[in-house]
């Protein structure tokens, strides 16, 4: 049997993401904050995103995190293809962005600030056990990560049934350590 391919895996993960209640989404992406919380210290640097449309995670998550003290960058769009980053100061600084998105209007930091993280939060559609991400495909994630510190987490936030076994894999995909899903918190992957 042939294994299914990264469309087939988008396709299927954004239906299944568009048919969640809202209320489903409200609860699960409570628990990512409450486990977010215990990701860093304070005075830490983490990279992380803002969420949009179904994607798991919320802008409660990275207050929780700025709450604790910690510095949260993230990433600005860029036509170069590589994520540069500006730090998370809360929703009022936020303005609408290319693809949908929304960032802070601060100052623009290089792609190689990624390294100052001991935790990056990554968005993915899914990822398996041995730390494969499934992204949307546009590549500007594995083609920043390899600036990241080593010791580094590199968490995959998805839904409880994005953590699966197996997903199809390319040379350049960067894989995570840890996945964070709602139910199951934070946990390990294995190469």
């Amino acid at each position: 049997m042939q294994a299914r391919s990264k469309a087939v895996w988008r396709t299927s993960v954004l239906a299944a993401r568009r048919d969640r209640s809202d209320a489903q989404r409200r609860v699960e992406d409570d628990a990512l904050t409450a486990s977010a919380r215990a990701l860093a210290t304070s005075g830490a640097t983490v990279c992380a995103y803002i969420p949009v449309g179904t994607e798991p995670g919320s802008l409660a998550l990275l207050d929780a995190l700025r709450d604790g003290g910690i510095r949260v960058l993230v990433p600005l769009t860029s036509k170069d293809s590589i994520l540069e980053w500006a730090e998370y100061t809360g929703e009022d600084d936020l303005v609408a962005a290319d693809y949908g998105l929304r960032e802070p209007r601060g100052p623009v930091l290089t792609a190689e600030t990624v390294a100052q993280a001991s935790v990056v939060l990554v968005p993915a559609l899914a990822v398996d056990r041995r730390g494969v991400r499934l992204g949307r495909g546009a590549g500007f994630y594995d083609r920043t990560l390899h600036l990241a510190d080593p010791s580094a987490r590199l968490i995959a936030v998805v839904r409880d049934e994005e953590l699966v076994d197996e997903l199809p894999e390319d040379p350049h995909d960067i894989r995570m350590t840890h996945a964070l899903t709602p139910s199951g918190g934070l946990t390990a992957l294995v190469e």
